[in-house]
């Protein structure tokens, strides 16, 4: 499966793949085509940076 980290550690983190997808600005079916094909070094490390802070906001709404 492409792109099995991002998905992996969205899990992990308790974040949606549609709340990614908001983040990028994009509908939550385009992103999950996206992921499909391997994408760049820069775009996952973005993503993962994404994943990151809405763990973090999650936490401490969480409080």
């Amino acid at each position: 499966m492409n792109n099995k980290e991002i998905r992996d550690y969205a899990k992990a983190k308790r974040i949606k793949l549609w709340q990614i997808a908001a983040e990028l600005g994009l509908n939550d079916g385009n992103f999950s085509r996206k992921l499909r094909f391997e994408l760049s070094a820069e775009t996952k490390a973005q993503i993962f940076r994404i994943i990151d802070e809405l763990s973090e906001v999650n936490a401490k709404e969480a409080k």
